[in-house]
C-alpha cells in the first residue's frame, strides 16, 4: 500500500498515537483535552497525504530537499503553522513542538511499514514523506518563534509603560528629600536614591528603545538644531554628579552645530560613558572628545583597561550581549551599546570601536545632515 492511502485510511490510529504522545508534554499538557492534543494534526496529516500523491519531478524534488519549493498562492497559514501558534498559547516550548513531529514520523512510518510487510516499503514515498515533515516543521517552527516573539515585545512594552509611574514618584520624593536640608545623613541616602533612579531609567528607556527596534519601528529621532558641543558638556556634568569616584574629562574642538536629537546623543553619550567607567581601568580618566569636521560631529569616549578580544568585539554592538572582565562582573542588560548603535543610525551615522593594550576607543560619526532615508519614525 502506498503510504499516502495508508494514511487516509488509517488516520484514526495515527491520531491516537499524536494524542497519546502530545498528553506527554507536561506541563503543558496537563489541562488539555483531546480536541486540544489533537489540535491540526488531522489537517497536516491530509496535507501531507496530498503533497505524497502530486506528481513531482526530480527537479522539484531538489527544490524541496534545499527549502526552495514555490511558496502557496494565494499566500494563506498552514495547518502546521496554526498549529504552533496553538501550542505556543498552550505553553509548549520548542522542543516540546519540534518533538511532536519527530514522534510522528516515527509513529507513521512504523505503522506503514508493518502493514506492507512482507513486501518492500515503496522508497520514494519514505523520501517524500520525510521531505513532507521537515516542511511542517520548518513552518511550524517559524511561527512558533514569531508567536513567541510578539509575546515577548507585548510584555517588555507593558512592563515598560507600567514602571514609569512608580519610578518617576519614586525619583521626584528622592529630589524632595534631597532639597530639605534635613541632615547630611538625609542628603546622602536621598543621592543614593536619584542615582538609583537615573539608572532603573536608562535601563528603562533602553528596554522601551530595544523593543521598538524589535517591532521594526526604528529608534524615535526628533531633530532640531543644537550644539553638539553643549549637550555632551550638559550630560559629562550629569555624570560627574551620578559617579562622583570617577574622573571624566571633556574636550569640544571645532563648530559642533547642526540638527540632531539631544535627548538621544545625550543617551547615546551616557552608555558609552557609563561602560567606559565600568569596563576601564578605575584609577584612570574616561575621555570624551567631541569634534566638529566638514560634514559631521564625531564623538570619541576613550578609556584606558584591559584590550578587548577579537571575538568579543566582533559582538559588542549586538544586543543583549553582557561581557565579563576579570576585574568586573557584567553590568546592566547589555543594551547599551546596541543603542548606541542604533542611535547612531537613526542619525545616519555609525558607531564603532577600536582597542589594544593601551585604551579603548568608541566613536560615533554624526552627519550634520540627515540622509533621507534616515528613520523618522
Amino acid at each position: 500500500m502506498r503510504l499516502a492511502a495508508f494514511i487516509l485510511r488509517d488516520m484514526e490510529s495515527i491520531l491516537a498515537k499524536w494524542e497519546d504522545f502530545a498528553a506527554t508534554r507536561l506541563p503543558a499538557a496537563a489541562s488539555m483535552g483531546a480536541l486540544e492534543l489533537r489540535d491540526h494534526a488531522q489537517q497536516i496529516l491530509e496535507a501531507v497525504a496530498l503533497d505524497l500523491s502530486a506528481p513531482q519531478s526530480l527537479e522539484e524534488q531538489a527544490d524541496k530537499s534545499m527549502g526552495l519549493a514555490p511558496a502557496l498562492f494565494p499566500p494563506r497559514e498552514t495547518a502546521a503553522q496554526t498549529h504552533a501558534v496553538m501550542r505556543a498559547r498552550s505553553g509548549y516550548d520548542i522542543k516540546q513542538l519540534a518533538s511532536e513531529y519527530r514522534a510522528l514520523r516515527a509513529s507513521v512510518l512504523s505503522l506503514w511499514i508493518n502493514e506492507c510487510l512482507p513486501d518492500t516499503p515503496h522508497l520514494q514515498d519514505i523520501i517524500r514523506f520525510n521531505e513532507a515533515i521537515d516542511q511542517a516543521v520548518a513552518e511550524s517552527i517559524g511561527h512558533f518563534s514569531a508567536q513567541v516573539d510578539q509575546a515577548r515585545n507585548l510584555l517588555l512594552g507593558m512592563l515598560s509603560h507600567d514602571m514609569r509611574t512608580p519610578l518617576q514618584t519614586m525619583q521626584m520624593t528622592a529630589l524632595y528629600l534631597g532639597h530639605l536640608n534635613a541632615g547630611a545623613d538625609v542628603s546622602v541616602a536621598a543621592g543614593r536614591l536619584i542615582r538609583s533612579g537615573a539608572h532603573l531609567q536608562g535601563l528603562l528607556d533602553d528596554l522601551v528603545d530595544f523593543n521598538r527596534t524589535n517591532l521594526g519601528l526604528g529608534i524615535n529621532i526628533v531633530p532640531s538644531e543644537v550644539d553638539l558641543g553643549a549637550i555632551c558638556a550638559q550630560e559629562v556634568e550629569l555624570l560627574r554628579v551620578a559617579y562622583p569616584n570617577s574622573q571624566l574629562h571633556l574636550e569640544v574642538l571645532g563648530d559642533c552645530r547642526g540638527f540632531w536629537d539631544g535627548s538621544r546623543v545625550k543617551q547615546l553619550l551616557g552608555n558609552l560613558v557609563t561602560n567606559a567607567i565600568h569596563y576601564g581601568a578605575p584609577d584612570t580618566p574616561v575621555r570624551v572628545a567631541v569634534v566638529g569636521e566638514k560634514s559631521d560631529v564625531r564623538i570619541r569616549v576613550s578609556n584606558s583597561g584591559p584590550a578587548i578580544d577579537g571575538e568579543t568585539m566582533d559582538q559588542l554592538f549586538e544586543p543583549l550581549k553582557r561581557f565579563t572582565t576579570k576585574e568586573r562582573d557584567p553590568a546592566g542588560l547589555g543594551l547599551g551599546l546596541y543603542i548606541v548603535r542604533e542611535i547612531a543610525k537613526g542619525h545616519g551615522g555609525a558607531a564603532e570601536a577600536r582597542s589594544d593594550d593601551r585604551e579603548t576607543v568608541f566613536t560615533v560619526r554624526l552627519p550634520r545632515k540627515r540622509q533621507s532615508q534616515t528613520n523618522l519614525s
